[in-house]
């Protein structure tokens, strides 16, 4: 049935279909306080296949209309979308607390990164330089005559955008993803997570009030609850969308990206998946500064009760007297980290599961535990510590147990870091400490530029900061296509595709192609960058 568009706070437990509610009529779900195991108000209707092909067949609709919005235009809607948020920041902050226990702290500066990221792509479009504009003049009096090509982006289409468990603001409903897409005139249609339904629709009536603002089509957004994987898949699979965002599990991202690949036209799924973020202390490093990396990888593991993408679930270091003072530190820091609720009964249930798998492994001991604790769905902070024959020779050792638990592995020579390294997966990270530029950590570097999408010096990973030369991504697994970025200005690339016009009369061109530049925008112009 539909109902009455919402007040920005009002709760309705309905979907979003190009700015009408409608409450689904294929079950509900609630959204569930993690820490206390009780059903939040109100009960979510769940769509169906229907429901969803409605949802992109409007995007499909929107599309010509948003496509040609002017850039002006649509950085002045994304900044609409931030002050909108805004404006509900209590409501929101508290609603992702009852959600998934996420400290209120954190919500709201997880609210700022999320507004934050909006205005990124708000400037990208008003600088312009997004349109990849280059012009090779012809000549006409060359053999054979040399055509006169001019080259800009634009978007590939509608966007399918599923929402995560573990950021319900930064990477959900109005995240990076559906910010990018919309800064690339791509309409979008989200899956909520099921994990943060209220927190999805407070968001998601941000956005609609925007687009009603500013006179767009209403397909140009959409929100759905839906939680079984076929009818999700339906979304993927329909022909209106033309590329798919993603953050979540492997399991997930892969069932996704087989659905866009068995379609009559296959689609690009962009997803971000399994990393374990690995960290290698040369002794120059560890030497000086034992005890006080034992602390701060304690504090990077535990950040988030480890549910960060960018958790560093693996140190790697010789053994001998400074990694034992490492791991003291490391011990006693554990004990002193207090238990915390996940965000989810599930994500604690396979938190604990694979704690267990890997302390019943041979050759791996469990030296540090944080402390019992009676809370509900509480993780402990967990370290464990094996050697690199035991690491290279048992491959679920280099798995990601997504929680605050990492493995220290310990090599007799540092020469070994690069086959540890060379061992692993994909990343979205490698981290490096060392004094200085020594021969095996300038040949560590090397390595890891082949495996990590960012590589951290004498730092730790957790925290991504949202810029201009921020690359959040990484060789598979860690995502489904290593040549993009998921944070930061270059995530609208993903939704662009490159158009070339050839002996095109003026009147044709878009205005960031006309001789004039009348937008003044930088351009390369036979191979020179310039804004004239």
């Amino acid at each position: 049935m539909k109902r009455n568009e919402a007040t920005a706070s009002t709760l309705t437990g309905s979907s979003i279909i190009a700015g009408i509610d409608l409450f689904g009529d294929a079950g509900v779900l609630n959204g569930t306080n993690p820490a206390t195991g009780k059903a939040l108000a109100p009960a979510y209707g769940l769509v169906g296949a229907d429901q969803v092909a409605r949802a992109a067949e409007a995007a499909a609709e929107a599309f010509p209309s948003y496509r040609a919005t002017s850039d002006q235009d649509r950085a002045a809607f994304l900044e609409s979308i931030a002050d909108n948020l805004e404006t509900i920041r209590e409501h929101l902050v508290n609603r992702v607390e009852a959600e998934t226990a996420i400290p209120s702290a954190r919500a709201d500066g997880e609210l700022t990164r999320t507004t934050d990221q909006l205005r990124l792509f708000a400037t990208i479009l008003r600088d312009g330089s997004w349109h990849g504009a280059r012009i090779a003049r012809g000549d006409p009096n060359r053999v054979p005559s040399k055509p006169d090509l001019r080259m800009h982006w634009i978007s590939v289409g509608p966007v399918a955008v599923f929402g995560a468990s573990n950021f319900p603001l930064a990477f959900s409903v109005a995240g990076g993803d559906t910010a990018s897409a919309l800064a690339a005139g791509s309409p979008v249609v989200v899956k909520a997570h099921p994990g943060h339904p209220g927190t999805s629709e407070l968001v998601g009536n941000a956005i609609r009030s925007a687009v009603s603002e500013h006179g767009i089509h209403p397909g140009v957004f959409s929100l759905l609850f839906v939680r079984d994987n076929a009818t999700a898949a339906t979304l993927v699979a329909h022909p209106a969308i033309s590329a798919v965002a993603f953050t979540g599990s492997r399991t997930a991202g892969l069932a996704l990206s087989a659905a866009a690949a068995a379609r009559v036209r296959p689609i690009p799924v962009f997803a971000e998946m399994s990393s374990v973020n690995p960290v290698f202390l040369f002794q120059s490093a560890l030497g000086q500064f034992a005890e006080r990396l034992g602390v701060e990888w304690v504090a990077s593991l535990s950040l988030g009760v480890g549910q960060l993408c960018t958790s560093p679930g693996i140190v790697v270091m010789k053994s001998g007297p400074e990694a034992e003072r490492f791991l003291a530190a490391a011990g006693a820091a554990v004990g002193g980290t207090p238990n915390a609720t996940m965000l989810s009964k599930g994500i604690a249930t396979r938190y604990w599961d694979g704690i267990a798998t890997r302390a019943a492994i041979p050759g791996v001991s469990l030296p540090a535990r944080g402390g019992p604790s009676d809370a509900r769905n509480a993780a402990q902070v967990t370290l464990f510590v094996t050697g690199a024959q035991t690491f290279l020779a048992e491959t679920s050792l280099r798995d990601e147990i997504f929680g605050p638990s990492g493995i220290v592995v310990l090599v007799d020579d540092e020469k070994e870091f690069s086959q540890v390294l060379r061992a692993l997966e994909g990343q979205l990270t490698v981290s490096i400490h060392s004094t200085d530029a020594e021969p095996l950590a300038v040949e560590l570097v090397a390595c890891a530029e082949t495996v990590a999408g960012r590589i951290i010096f004498n730092g730790w990973p957790t925290g991504v900061e949202v810029g201009y030369a921020t690359v959040h991504g990484g060789p598979y697994p860690a995502t489904t296509n290593g040549q993009t970025t998921s944070v930061g200005a270059l995530a609208i690339n993903r939704f662009l595709r490159p158009v070339s016009y050839q002996n095109a009369p003026g009147d044709f061109l878009a205005s960031e192609l006309k001789d004039r530049n009348p937008m003044g925008i930088w351009r390369e112009i036979d191979g020179v960058g310039s804004r004239s």
